[in-house]
């Protein structure tokens, strides 16, 4: 079982469609927020240690997302407690990597997703892929894992 990182993920009254769930759409900024606050490192010191990534101004990192996978299990209704988002890693590459998703609510027991990204590392100038580097290398090996288990694959 790989190592996880989750970060609760509050759900935006706006997230919400006519049907009272969250929109399928919005999942993907909910992946993204999760994503964002796992990966590009802030003065935040409540970040995670894989948080290596530059998100300053001029970073020489741009990360491209190649493809995107979700599965919706059932609706996400609107909820005040956050959505817990947990990431792991399935394929580390050269230049890319897999991260898997899982997305429940607060106390776990509700599966409401399961996504996977492929992101391209990139030169943030030249948007060309550019080679995974040690320091992300070492922070992302303990989260190597199994990809989740797709039902239309």
């Amino acid at each position: 079982m790989p190592n996880k990182i989750t970060v609760p993920v509050t759900v935006r009254w706006s997230d919400i469609d006519a049907y009272s769930h969250v929109n399928n759409a919005e999942l993907l900024r909910i992946l993204e927020e999760a994503r964002i606050h796992a990966f590009w490192a802030s003065s935040d010191p409540d970040r995670p240690s894989t948080a290596v990534l530059d998100a300053t101004p001029g970073s020489q990192t741009a990360t491209l997302i190649a493809r995107l996978e979700i599965e919706y299990l059932r609706p996400i209704p609107y909820q005040r407690a956050p959505l817990q988002v947990s990431m792991w890693i399935s394929h580390l590459g050269g230049a890319s990597l897999d991260l898997c998703y899982e997305v429940h609510d607060q106390s776990g027991v509700e599966k409401y997703a399961h996504a996977l990204t492929t992101i391209v590392m990139a030169d943030a100038h030249t948007q060309k892929p550019r080679r995974v580097t040690a320091p992300e290398r070492a922070a992302w090996e303990p989260l190597l894992g199994d990809a989740p288990k797709f039902r239309r694959r």
